[in-house]
């Protein structure tokens, strides 16, 4: 399904090369000032141009469709459009029988029977991780103050990561990444046992974004290598306050008080201009095949902005009204 959440619902559409990229948010309280200048700084976080990014450059100009009236919010579900303005569709003609390695063109192909838009990735392209954003922004005013931070951990292994990503650029090769996610202010108490647990609320839509290849909470795989009397946080308040926060903030899928602490992986970009080997369906036969279109050589460098999105979208579901 392309949607998520019950209190705050989020559906996207929309294809890379298609007519436009959209989400329709269904639970926005009515009364919520909105204008178009508060979505541009994280739309140009997302945004492609810039060293490591892809080349293909969008307005990204926004057009509300239903839900917003006069500068507020209406009550009723919004409806968002970004038109697709600068797509080269042609760039990926021979690939409409040879799958890229790393992509979705393959599983998507074989799930849709061939139907499948196959024009830069179609509707499984970063591209639409702009309506993720853009879902964020009314996500991140609903639950405040609760904020929410992120910070690049290390591209591809290194942190300064400049001289790696120059050595990827050169190579025409592509490079992943680790973000730290913090949301901070979250009272104790917010999240379900199990099957709704913040880890598996979290979890669920972080890896909605295209890439994303692991997440772990607090100590996260090191805890499997440390004593018990290790990993335990001395509690020292009545309001819960620890010592360490080895748990990353959540016990028992629950939040406990602290700063809720959470890494992810994003793979490298699967586009590459190296050559590469995969099978053609027409001819029947496995070959050779370069990449040439505009992609990103580092995908995770656009990342922390969609993550701090989904982070939102995801609280926003468990908090109260």
């Amino acid at each position: 399904m392309n949607s998520f959440g019950s209190k705050f619902r989020v559906t996207l559409f929309g294809e890379s090369h298609g007519p436009a990229i959209g989400v329709v948010i269904d639970g926005i309280p009515a009364g919520i000032s909105i204008t178009t200048d508060e979505f541009r700084e994280d739309l140009l976080r997302r945004s492609g141009g810039k060293k490591g990014g892809t080349p293909r450059v969008e307005e990204d100009s926004l057009q509300f469709l239903s839900g917003v009236f006069n500068g507020f919010t209406t009550g009723s579900p919004v409806a968002v459009v970004v038109n697709n303005l600068n797509t080269r569709s042609a760039d990926y003609d021979s690939f409409a029988n040879s799958p890229r390695p790393g992509h979705a063109d393959f599983v998507s192909k074989i799930k849709h029977n061939g139907f499948a838009d196959p024009r830069g990735g179609g509707h499984h392209s970063g591209r639409v991780t702009l309506a993720l954003v853009i879902a964020g922004i009314f996500a991140k005013k609903i639950i405040s103050p609760v904020t929410i931070e992120t910070k690049i951990i290390h591209i591809g292994g290194e942190n300064p990561w400049d001289k790696k990503l120059d050595e990827a650029l050169a190579a025409g090769d592509s490079l992943g990444g680790v973000i730290e996610c913090t949301i901070k202010g979250l009272p104790a108490g917010v999240g379900e046992p199990f099957f709704d647990s913040l880890e598996s609320l979290i979890s669920h839509i972080v890896f909605a974004i295209p890439g994303i290849r692991g997440i772990e909470f607090g100590d996260g795989f090191a805890s499997a290598r440390m004593w018990g009397s290790q990993h335990n946080d001395p509690i020292l308040s009545a309001g819960g306050a620890t010592l360490r926060n080895g748990a990353g903030g959540i016990n028992g899928g629950i939040s406990n008080g602290n700063d809720i602490i959470f890494r992810i992986a994003v793979k490298p970009t699967s586009s590459i201009s190296k050559v590469q080997h995969t099978f053609n369906f027409a001819k029947g036969v496995a070959e050779d095949i370069q990449i040439e279109g505009r992609h990103d050589t580092c995908f995770a460098l656009r990342v922390p902005v969609v993550l701090e999105a989904v982070t939102a979208i995801a609280i926003s579901n468990l908090l109260e009204s």
